[in-house]
Parts: C-alpha cells; structure tokens; sequence
C-alpha cells in the first residue's frame, strides 16, 4: 500500500473494548459509544469492533492469548493499520500488543492526546499539548512493532510530541523541564491580564461543559463570533477570551474552555492546567449539558468531577442546551428566592437566550427589580449607561418634558450608577423606590443620625 493513499479515509482502525466483571465502571455501553466518537475524532476509519468480557487483565496482553489471536486474525483479514483499546495499557502491554497483532497500538490516553494534538491552535495550546505528550510517551519511548521506523505518522504519531520518539529519555525530561518553564511564563502573563480585568472589576462568566454539549455555538451567539464550532469532541482546547456587553451588567469577560470527557486522564488535567484556570477565577461557571443526550447524568458528574479536580468555586448556573430536540420550553428554575439554578436554552435555534441573560444577572448584580427614573436635564450620561446596559423597558416624557424611563435592573447596579454620576435617589425615583437606597444603620445608631443638609453627608456621595 502506497504512503499517498493512506489518509484518503484516515487510519484504518479495529477498536477493542472489554467488560471487566465486576468493574461496573467499564461496563457502561455509553462508554463504548464515546469510545467511537474519540476514534472518529482523530479521523480513524473503523473498520470493526472487537468485545469481551474476562475477569480480570492479563498483565503480559491485557486481554487472554484466545482475545490476542482473535483481533490478530480480525488485523490480517481486514487489513487494519492500528488497533485502539478503550482502557489504559502498560508500555510492555502495548509493546507486546504490537508484537503479537502486528501493526499500531494505541490506548484511550493516546487517543485523546492525540485529539489534543490535532486541536491545539494556540502557542499555549501547543505547549500543553507536547507536554502531555512527552508525558506519556517518555514510558513507551520503545516500540515493539518494529517496522514502524518508517514512521508516517497518523494516529498516536501526530503533533509536536512525535519527533521526540527517537530521543532518549534525558532529553526528554530537559525538554518537559523546559515546557513547564514556558508555560509558567504564560501564567504569569495571564495572571497579570486577570489582575487588571479584576481592578476594572469586569466579571469573567466561564462556560464549562462536557465534550460536544455546545459550548462553541453558545459561545458564538453570546461573543457574535464565528469561533470553530464542530460537532465533535474537544473541538476548543485553548480559553478563547471575549468581551461582551450582557445586559443589565456591562462588560463582562466571556471564557470558552476545553470540554470534558469521562475518565480524563490525570496527566491531561495537570497539562492543561493554565486553560482551566480561567474556570478556576471566574465569577460565575456556565455548565453547558446536552439536556438530549441519554448520559446526561453521567456527563453532569464528569463535569463536576473535573471542577472539585482542579478546585473550582465559583457559582454554578446549569445551562441545559438543546432543547429543540427536547421539546422542552426556554424557562428559568429557581432553588432560593432570585437565585436561579437551571436554565433551558437552545444556542442552535437561538430559543431561551432572554432567559440565559436574565439568569446571569440575576446570579453576578442580584436580583432584578422594576425602576421608574425621572430624569433631570443633567442626567444625560445616566440615560446612555442605561441605553448600553440594556435596561430601559419603556420611555416617555411627562408633561415638565423630563423624560421617564422604566428600567428593569438590579437594585446594587442602579445604587452603583447613581454613585457614580453623583446623582440623589429621592431626586430621580419615586419615594417609596427611592427609600430602599437608604443607608441600612446599625439599630443603636439610628437614634442620634441627623442630616442638617451638609453636602457631605449625602449618602449618594460615595
């Protein structure tokens, strides 16, 4: 088989999934069907699946010799180039694997590097990547399947990684000493560039989620950008940042960050730390779930899995997305009073986004509450902060021609509004709206407070 005609379909691949009895965690067919996105993912074409059910793994094969000659006999008959396992084999396994089948082997981990690869776009991205790589491959730096000198890469061979097979392990680690020296460069970096946004005080929204749940395309009607929006697996790796105006809170930072899978290898995790600590400093964590999806379950506690993993706080808002194949309608739930827990949008059809921006709100400034302004002449700046909040519900003039705004925003936002034009509540608001901007005093305190008109007294003035 000539080099110029691989890659037409991508590799040909067997995969090999087996049930351990009494391993109810590799049991799940879900997983098996993930196992098949991955694969599709790295552009493998499948040309079969082998599976099997043993007690527990053979520490020379991982499967029985009987499994071995079975997949054996499947390489040669259908002519496969790699075989991929859904588990994580010993580098003697996949050595001996290599020896016995005769072509590529290559397991869960480095496949997902290998998605990892193909995926990263940015310097950082890159540089996580070689170091995951480097990682796993400095334990499997000798193949078994020996011909393999004529490398041609493909699956498990891709990205910055590959070059470093042939190097011995020394080089390795000063290569890997080298990359974690360059990425704490980036996190300093980042770090400075948070520091500034939080002295702004403009909140950074996070969107985490399990792999394909629709992140990017949330992402994309929110930033109004065209980010790389694919249905497949870990199709963002690198934190794409975005300003955005959201109604009713101003600036915001909108974070997009590599989705997650079951079982995300540790070394992964680690690797890409400095992606994920975008989640980490955020205000509010946007947890995208594909309500379709018959895992949902289990993807929610994959995704909160790798929130506790790497020590995540913020407040969470459930985003349950597409449900235009749900067929349920775009609502908000509530678990306290203003405090929104779920909501049920589609970013595809672009159903329920009133409601997503209501939540955030709701979740960053407090609750929202009805307002009625009327504005003196000088209150001109007034109006256009409010114009590019979004918040006016109505406008007209009443008969002095001042014009009267109804604006629907949180109490804490206007009382920060009106502090920062140096405006009087009592001057704009109705009295019984305008008596909740009052100072809130100690009860002791209440007795001897007297305001005899002093300008500085003025508790508008901040």
């Amino acid at each position: 088989m000539h080099h110029s005609d691989r890659h037409q379909g991508g590799e040909k691949a067997i995969l090999v999934h087996c049930t351990i009895k009494g391993n109810e965690f590799l049991n799940n067919q879900n997983d098996l069907d993930e196992f098949r996105l991955l694969a599709i993912s790295a552009d493998a074409e499948i040309l079969g699946e082998i599976t099997g059910t043993m007690n527990k793994p053979s520490a020379k094969l991982f499967v029985g010799t009987g499994k071995a000659d079975e997949i054996a006999q499947k390489v040669a008959e259908l002519g496969a180039e790699i075989v991929l396992f859904n588990h994580t084999l010993t580098p003697s396994q996949e050595r001996n694997l290599e020896k016995v089948l005769q072509c590529k082997v290559i397991d869960r981990m480095g496949l997902i590097l290998d998605i990892f690869a193909k995926r990263a776009r940015t310097y950082e991205g890159k540089l996580q990547v070689e170091l995951a790589q480097l990682t796993h491959l400095s334990s499997r730096l000798v193949r078994g399947y020996a011909h393999l000198g004529q490398q041609k890469g493909g699956i498990g061979l891709r990205g910055p990684g590959e070059t470093q097979l042939e190097t011995d392990r020394r080089l390795l680690q000063i290569r890997v000493n080298q990359l974690k020296a360059k990425l704490d460069k980036v996190k300093k970096t980042r770090l400075q560039g948070r520091a500034k946004r939080q002295k702004s005080e403009v909140p950074t929204i996070s969107l985490v989620g399990y792999t394909n749940a629709g992140k990017s395309t949330l992402f994309n009607l929110l930033a109004d950008d065209k980010i790389y929006a694919a249905d497949q697996l870990f199709a963002t790796l690198d934190p794409t940042l975005r300003q955005v105006k959201w109604a009713g809170v101003g600036n915001v930072v909108l974070a997009d960050t590599v989705g997650f899978v079951q079982n995300l290898p540790h070394e992964l995790v680690e690797s890409f730390h400095a992606t994920l600590e975008e989640t980490l400093e955020a205000d509010l964590l946007l947890h995208v779930i594909d309500s379709s999806s018959p895992e949902m379950h289990e993807q929610i506690d994959a995704v909160n899995g790798v929130l506790a993993q790497i020590g995540a706080t913020a407040p969470v808002l459930l985003v349950h997305n597409k449900i235009d194949r749900t067929h349920e309608n775009p609502t908000i739930h509530y678990k306290d009073k203003g405090v929104p827990s779920r909501v049920y949008v589609s970013a595809r059809e672009n159903l329920g986004m009133d409601k997503l921006s209501q939540a955030v709100q709701e979740l960053l400034v407090g609750g929202l509450s009805k307002f009625h302004l009327t504005l003196p002449y000088h209150a001109g700046q007034l109006k256009n902060t409010l114009h590019e909040l979004g918040v006016i519900v109505q406008s007209e003039y009443d008969e002095t021609g001042h014009e009267m705004l109804t604006v629907c925003l949180a109490k804490d936002k206007l009382k920060e509004l009106l502090g920062k034009h140096h405006l009087d509540a009592f001057d704009i608001l109705p009295p019984h709206e305008a008596s909740q901007f009052l100072p809130v005093l100690e009860e002791f305190e209440k007795v001897d407070v007297k305001f005899d008109g002093d300008e500085n007294l003025d508790p508008f003035c901040h």
